[in-house]
């Protein structure tokens, strides 16, 4: 039985991918997943942000005695994903990511990072900021600063370069859905260019929101590829 980690998104938890694990476990994978430190609940770490992350994937694959399980990426998740894959050669088998963001210029970590004002927040989009603080308790406010941080850390330091991707030989598939407003079809064919061994895929009527996937669509497709 293939074993599958779930890694959810930036301002997200495990609990987003809920309903994609079931529809996974139903077709005899082994589905697991987990929260991010800062997200869900869970304490913050001394460090935030994509290096800290690939750690707690890492940590959790070793913690776990797992051999080469394959990774689905949502978002920030996906990006993770391949990150470890490129410090740590061989610890994953195949990677597939799903509306994640790679062009991280400044003109997009300005925007992106615009709207994460929490005071904003609660006055232009109160839903929104009710719902993490439901997800993340007392932490909503701090995980937004970190993550704002974290997107101008990610500008810098360019975790995922060219150079980076053509060194990752994992079998990967890369995608988006067709209205996804957020990550756009330039960038995700970039990375699948310098990627040696992947594949794509765009999913109709699905935006970049993790509730607009049709689950059993998807799934049809993640079988596809790790079998």
């Amino acid at each position: 039985m293939q074993t599958i980690i779930l890694t959810h998104g930036a301002l997200g938890s495990k609990e987003d991918l809920e309903n994609l694990k079931l529809a996974l476990v139903n077709k005899e994978f082994n589905v697991l997943s987990f929260s991010f430190s800062g997200h869900g609940g869970n304490n913050f770490e001394n460090d935030f942000g994509i290096h800290q992350f690939s750690i707690e994937l890492e940590n959790f694959i070793l913690s776990n005695e797992l051999v080469q399980p394959s990774v689905i990426g949502y978002s920030m998740g996906g990006y993770v994903a391949l990150y470890l894959a490129s410090r740590r050669a061989g610890i994953i088998h195949k990677i597939i990511t799903l509306a994640t963001k790679f062009n991280w210029c400044k003109e997009t970590v300005e925007k992106e990072t615009r709207i994460l004002d929490p005071e904003i927040m609660l006055q232009k989009i109160p839903a929104f900021a009710k719902t993490l603080q439901v997800k993340h308790g007392n932490n909503w406010k701090e995980l937004l600063a970190k993550t704002s941080q974290m997107m101008w850390d990610i500008h810098k330091q360019d975790y995922l370069n060219p150079e980076v991707l053509k060194s990752i030989q994992n079998k990967a598939l890369v995608g988006l859905g067709d209205k996804d407003q957020m990550v756009s079809l330039e960038e995700t064919v970039t990375v699948f260019k310098n990627l040696p061994n992947a594949n794509m895929y765009m999913l109709p009527g699905t935006k970049h929101s993790v509730e607009s996937l049709n689950p059993v669509v998807f799934e049809a497709l993640i079988h596809d590829f790790l079998k």
